[in-house]
């Protein structure tokens, strides 16, 4: 008998979700119109051994209650800040995540945004649509981002590679978290203030945890000031939206790119109708390889699982 786990999310690669279908028999939850997927997880949660799922959806105390066998727990994602795991701890059941696939294209797209900020690249598509440089109209200049300090917070895999990209621009590096990296030359700031006083471009990668929750606050904004731009692509949960907005209206803050927010996906209407920000939809990892990739180390986590080998990637 294949084991019976829930899948919460379709993945893009149609070789991971002909995987699943064949190692294991799935209950597709994504499939099921929102309003039922209550009673139909109900319908089956008797049998289910895995779940596999993503970051941002998460898996709750209560789902897991719900789940008397469940022995594991497969996020195709980096992030698991919605994911219970005193609760799954209590229980012994393992998580496993999907680090290290996404990393390059995460950071291509850290550069993406902060150079579409810096060159305003949205107000200069808009100007040749709207027909404004046809008509003449003036035209402000954008900023080079050579010579520029880039502060980033959270220096792991993600925050590394996102430096190595913009110190080939010719920006200095700076960084902060918690504890020092050994073996790196870029400087460490002594807090997440004082990194956002030195920097011209602060660029998130930090996990979202209780800790670094709204850590990007009103005076860390108004550090960073009105000529520095916020970059985020780690988690909406690290801003203060409210304050975020409020130092973009007022000009305390010159500008923002930002691919993830704090409801997602919901934005708020006033961060949407500014014109100094970039808004991408959650899109760091979406490019077909790496899509790929995740669902592989997923699938390949839930395959060890069961047939009684070591997880590829457990979380601690």
């Amino acid at each position: 008998m294949k084991p019976e786990i829930l899948v919460f999310a379709a993945s893009p690669s149609a070789a991971v979700m002909r995987q699943l279908d064949e190692q294991f028999h799935c209950h597709h939850v994504w499939r099921v119109p929102p309003a039922e997927q209550d009673a139909y997880v109900d319908s089956v949660a008797a049998r289910v051994r895995a779940i596999v799922t993503t970051g941002p959806q998460g898996v709750s105390a209560a789902l897991a209650a719900r789940l008397p066998r469940l022995e594991m727990v497969s996020l195709n994602s980096v992030g698991y800040d919605k994911v219970d795991l005193d609760a799954l701890r209590a229980r012994g059941i393992p998580v496993t995540n999907t680090p290290g696939v996404l990393t390059e294209d995460v950071a291509d797209l850290a550069l993406l945004l902060l150079l579409s900020a810096a060159r305003r690249l949205p107000a200069m598509d808009r100007y040749v649509r709207n027909g404004d440089w046809s008509a003449r109209l003036p035209l402000a200049p954008s900023r080079s981002v050579r010579g520029k300090v880039a502060g980033i917070f959270g220096y792991g895999r993600i925050g590394q590679a996102i430096a190595a990209r913009l110190s080939v621009l010719g920006m200095e590096i700076r960084y902060y978290q918690p504890r020092p990296v050994p073996g790196v030359a870029a400087q460490r700031a002594g807090s997440l203030l004082e990194l956002a006083q030195q920097s011209d471009y602060l660029v998130l990668s930090a996990p979202a945890n209780a800790a670094t929750r709204h850590a990007v606050n009103a005076a860390v904004l108004d550090a960073l000031g009105p000529e520095g731009t916020l970059v985020n692509i780690a988690r909406g949960a690290l801003v203060d939206e409210h304050a975020l907005i409020a130092a973009l209206q007022t000009g305390q803050l010159g500008a923002a790119a930002l691919d993830v927010f704090e409801h997602e996906p919901e934005v708020p209407p006033a961060l949407r109708a500014l014109d100094n920000v970039v808004l991408t939809p959650h899109i760091g990892s979406l490019t077909v390889e790496t899509r790929h990739a995740m669902g592989q180390l997923a699938v390949d986590n839930l395959l060890a699982h069961f047939a009684g080998q070591p997880l590829l990637t457990p979380l601690p």
